[in-house]
């Protein structure tokens, strides 16, 4: 169980990286468009006037999404450690201490997912849509909540992996 536990969670971790960096290409990509598309029309005193139509909102729906999603990438590397009050511990300890620290992220995963979710069924049911695009904001908050909910999951993995099983991870820095 437990090595099965570790595949899964480094496969969700990978899947959440991949999710983190498609969205932070996609945001530098709409920003250095709308930059340079500006700074073109600039250059030619107005005679080239595009833009990326919605670009504020683009960004930042792709910097949540990256956010979210990195976040639960790397939750299991998340705990500062004070050596000054650690150094004396086991390891066995260090890493029972760590997974009750990430039940915290497991609640906040349930509770932004919950939320999301709440927010998505509004959002559909009164047609809610964003300001310049007049895309639907329900399936903009399910994909959030989808990166929540793996926040959460990736969470209750490492609280067992950690608290129950005594596992340790890898520090942050290699």
């Amino acid at each position: 169980m437990q090595q099965g536990l570790t595949r899964l969670s480094h496969w969700l971790g990978y899947l959440c990286r991949l999710i983190a960096g498609v969205a932070l290409l996609a945001l530098l990509s709409v920003t250095i468009l709308d930059v340079g598309l500006r700074y073109l029309g600039r250059l030619t005193g107005g005679a080239v006037s595009l833009s990326v139509s919605g670009s504020v909102e683009l960004v930042s729906y792709l910097l949540l999404f990256s956010l979210l999603a990195a976040m639960a990438a790397s939750v299991e590397k998340s705990q500062v450690v004070v050596e000054a009050l650690t150094h004396r511990m086991n390891d066995a300890l260090k890493a029972r201490l760590h997974g009750f620290y990430l039940l915290g992220f497991m609640v906040l995963g349930i509770i932004l997912c919950v939320g999301l979710i709440n927010s998505a069924l509004g959002a559909i049911s009164h047609g809610e849509v964003t300001q310049d695009l007049r895309i639907s904001m329900g399936p903009i908050y399910f994909f959030a909540a989808f990166l929540s909910a793996l926040l959460s999951l990736r969470s209750l993995m490492h609280v067992l992996l950690s608290g129950v099983f005594g596992q340790q991870e890898e520090s942050a820095n290699g």
